[in-house]
């Protein structure tokens, strides 16, 4: 057997990997071929190219590298041709990801969307794509599989695997304690893993530091960079900064863990500070013609995750094109001068983690995909 898999950033490259470690335990022989990044490959994945380098939002930055999309539907259409893979999976990443699965219907290739990107918050007239050329959505959040059912598209609740990764990570004891033993109280600053968020919002978070340290003269800052490349920005844009912020590539579990509280660019990072049940503020800057755009097409009155799936606001969240650093900052300044918020805050997250937070998605996800492979797909269709 094989399957075509492809995810175009990041946090799908994580997905993918640990959906192909999942689907290894239970079929050792499943061959994996398509679009990703490092952890993909890591896992078995033959890439026919690095998607994950990929990862940019927003109009104009698709258009700058609309020659390498093309090229890169180019070759999965003529790999779908040439050597029809089993089943195609896709991870979010939607612009590129409903090219890909209408082709791999014209195929005849059956086609699962693992994580689907999140279109009832904006841009709904796109469940018709979903409707024409996926054969099932496997949904993370609890309100997906109902959305998606009410409007003709088959789809089926597993949980999210973002909670597969956390419970899987071994946290770095040495660094926790040698943080601890340097004393002060420490906040994260989580600038995102794209390098158009780090460019865009860690200002803000600098300027959020700034104010929680007046207000707090213990506090420390400890930020979280996904990438080499990401530290070298922020060190640089940290130069001649008086307040006490350090930066740390690959250890934001640790950093999440550590802190009484985070400031965080919105993103499934939300989901993450879930599991470790630490209070956070999130932000998220955009330009005004965006913002805009926004207004007029976002459906939901959240950007955060974990609102979202709580149904209320949990994590205090700012999204303009404003910085949000005084907002931030009082959100923050709350949980460190007032214990008792900050636990009122813990024990909501801790009951949300324990309802929504169980692992297990990838080998659900796995299991639906095996078992829909073996049924004929009328009788899928129908189901």
């Amino acid at each position: 057997m094989q399957i075509f898999i492809s995810a175009g950033e990041p946090s799908g490259d994580l997905h993918g990997s640990n959906f192909i470690a999942a689907m290894r335990r239970m079929r050792p022989d499943v061959e994996f071929v398509g679009f990703g990044g490092e952890r993909m490959e890591a896992a078995g994945c033959k890439l026919l190219y690095p998607l994950c380098k990929l990862s940019v939002m927003w109009f104009l930055r698709v258009l700058a590298n609309i020659h390498l999309f093309l090229w890169v539907l180019s070759a999965a259409d003529r790999y779908f041709r040439h050597h029809r893979p089993d089943a195609v999976v896709l991870i979010d990443y939607p612009g590129l990801h409903w090219w890909l699965a209408r082709r791999a219907r014209f195929h005849g290739i059956p086609v699962f969307y693992f994580v689907p990107p999140q279109i009832w918050a904006w841009g709904d007239w796109r469940v018709e794509k979903m409707r024409r050329y996926v054969d099932h959505v496997l949904c993370t959040l609890p309100f997906e599989e109902a959305w998606y059912r009410e409007r003709g598209v088959q789809a089926t609740y597993i949980g999210h695997p973002y909670f597969d990764a956390v419970r899987k990570h071994r946290l770095d004891q040495e660094f926790i304690q040698e943080q601890r033993s340097r004393g002060g109280r420490i906040v994260g600053l989580l600038p995102g893993s794209r390098g158009q968020e780090v460019a865009k919002n860690f200002a803000t978070l600098r300027r959020t530091a700034e104010l929680l340290r007046q207000e707090t003269p213990e506090v420390r800052f400890l930020v979280a960079c996904f990438k080499p490349e990401h530290k070298q920005r922020i060190d640089a844009a940290l130069r001649g900064c008086s307040v006490p912020i350090e930066t740390h590539v690959g250890k934001t579990p640790e950093i999440i863990h550590l802190a009484e509280a985070c400031a965080a660019v919105s993103g499934s990072v939300s989901l993450e500070m879930l599991h470790y049940e630490t209070p956070a503020a999130i932000t998220y800057r955009v330009g005004p013609l965006l913002y805009a755009l926004g207004k007029m097409l976002i459906r939901v009155n959240s950007i955060t995750l974990v609102n979202l799936i709580a149904g209320k606001t949990l994590y205090p969240e700012y999204a303009s094109p404003q910085c949000h650093a005084p907002q931030l900052s009082a959100a923050i300044g709350q949980w460190l001068k007032q214990p008792e918020a900050r636990a009122a805050l813990v024990a909501e997250l801790r009951e949300l983690k324990q309802r929504v937070g169980q692992p297990g998605a990838c080998e659900r996800a796995v299991a639906y995909v095996l078992n829909a492979l073996a049924t004929p797909r009328t009788k899928r269709l129908a189901a």
